[in-house]
């Protein structure tokens, strides 16, 4: 049997405010701790899938350059996209490698689950390293445009301290990926 979380938030009521293609928003009434109610706005995201492409024989790194629309800028990425509805973690994984980046992967090692925005949305992003990389065939979807570049692992440090990468699954990926390296464990 479990002890109940002495922090734990209960749903009195949910009420869906956005059906969107990708998102759907909420507004819930919540009982706090203390029996008081508040209300939580948050966004139902189906997950993603982030990959780290690592060309152990050039040792670099492949990242993509894509704008995002939010922030009103390109920034650089790690390849990843969303899951689809049914969808396994390592077969979206290897879809999104191929359609961004024109690699196939061999072996997928999971490195971490991420929750980038825990505030407001139950997204969670499944973090893929990938050593095992084979030309593939690159096809974009509808209305994607992005750049494809490697980086050496001197670069990609670089890039970090001159702060240049600002997605958050990025920022985890190749500080996790430069560890891996310093440690001599690639």
């Amino acid at each position: 049997m479990t002890t109940p979380d002495p922090l734990a938030e209960t749903c009195l009521e949910s009420v869906q405010l956005l059906d969107g293609k990708l998102l759907k928003v909420y507004a819930d009434t919540v009982r706090l701790p203390d029996g008081s109610t508040s209300l939580r706005e948050w966004i139902r995201h189906p997950g993603a899938v982030a990959l780290i492409p690592f060309r152990r024989e050039r040792g670099s790194v492949v990242l993509v350059r894509q704008f995002r629309y939010p922030v009103g800028r390109a920034l650089w990425e790690l390849p990843a996209g969303k899951l689809d509805p049914g969808e396994g973690v390592e077969a979206c994984g290897r879809r999104e490698l191929e359609e961004e980046t024109g690699w196939r992967a061999g072996a997928l090692r999971p490195v971490a689950r991420l929750l980038p925005c825990i505030g407001y949305s139950n997204e969670v992003i499944h973090l893929l390293y990938c050593d095992e990389l084979a030309p593939g065939t690159r096809g974009l979807d509808h209305g994607e445009f992005l750049e494809v570049h490697e980086f050496s692992l001197v670069e990609a440090r670089a890039m970090l301290e001159r702060g240049e990468i600002e997605d958050g699954k990025t920022l985890v990926g190749l500080s996790w990926l430069l560890l891996r390296a310093a440690e001599g464990r690639l």
